[in-house]
């Protein structure tokens, strides 16, 4: 759920999206002769999505510095209160918990209501630097006869600081698994990773999405006959969901 979050405030903080009408649009900069084509996510905020909780809420932690986390109820993203992010670490675990029952109590929350510690993350998703690659991204996807919507949507909210290591193991800048990489073509071995290579990675992440993710959300949704169409922007959410979390965690909540 946070990606989604994530990627609704990512666009809504991106003036140019909006009010457009075309799927594919060239942003020239006026400081530069840098010319980026990104798509058109105009539903964001025709469909109201950008007023949803959970988009609201990584809005502001898209723009709060590192040193100070909010801490939040997980179901509602509802914000209790602001901690220094220090501070907090420094604190034991029974401490944690403790702090947390103090804020259960001070809000009137049941027991066993999930509380969240989010720490600011402005100096990770620096939009302007990702730019650049999302029109080569565009042009990869739309070579592969996918939607770059979702080339976009990956950029943004995988790797928009630098190349690195997610805590699962997944790399490059669409966060591609060894064993998934290696399934749609890529070289990955103890002296080679192609993950990191930006076209063939761009390209095994549209075969990815096109054989296997867009595949699977056809079938969830079959399952439980739903009538959708791939142009809905729900569907494009769910397709990005599976892409992130896998098939099988995505109908487990189904």
């Amino acid at each position: 759920m946070f990606r989604f979050g994530i990627f609704i405030c990512l666009f809504f903080n991106c003036v140019f999206c909006i009010g457009q009408k075309s799927q594919l649009l060239d942003i020239c900069s006026d400081r530069d002769s840098s010319s980026y084509t990104i798509v058109d996510v105009d539903d964001l905020f025709s469909e109201r999505w950008d007023t949803l909780a959970q988009p609201l809420f990584w809005k502001k932690i898209m723009k709060l510095g590192p040193d100070t986390c909010i801490i939040n109820i997980a179901s509602s993203r509802k914000i209790l209160c602001f901690e220094n992010t220090e501070f907090w670490s420094n604190q034991t675990e029974d401490q944690k918990l403790k702090y947390k029952d103090s804020l259960r109590l001070l809000n009137c929350l049941e027991d066993d209501s999930k509380i969240y510690v989010t720490s600011g993350k402005r100096d990770f998703y620096l939009v302007n630097k990702t730019m650049p690659s999302i029109s080569k991204a565009v042009n990869i996807f739309d070579d592969n006869k996918v939607d770059p919507w979702y080339a976009q949507a990956i950029l943004l909210i995988e790797s928009p600081k630098k190349l690195e290591y997610s805590n699962v193991g997944a790399f490059g800048p669409f966060q591609l698994m060894k064993s998934v990489a290696k399934a749609h073509g890529l070289i990955v071995n103890k002296t080679i990773d192609e993950r990191k290579d930006f076209d063939k990675s761009a390209k095994a992440a549209a075969s990815l999405l096109s054989s296997v993710c867009i595949v699977e959300a056809r079938r969830i949704l079959g399952s439980l006959e739903v009538s959708y169409s791939e142009n809905d922007l729900w569907f494009k959410l769910l397709v990005l969901h599976i892409y992130h979390a896998g098939a099988g965690n995505v109908e487990g909540f189904a």
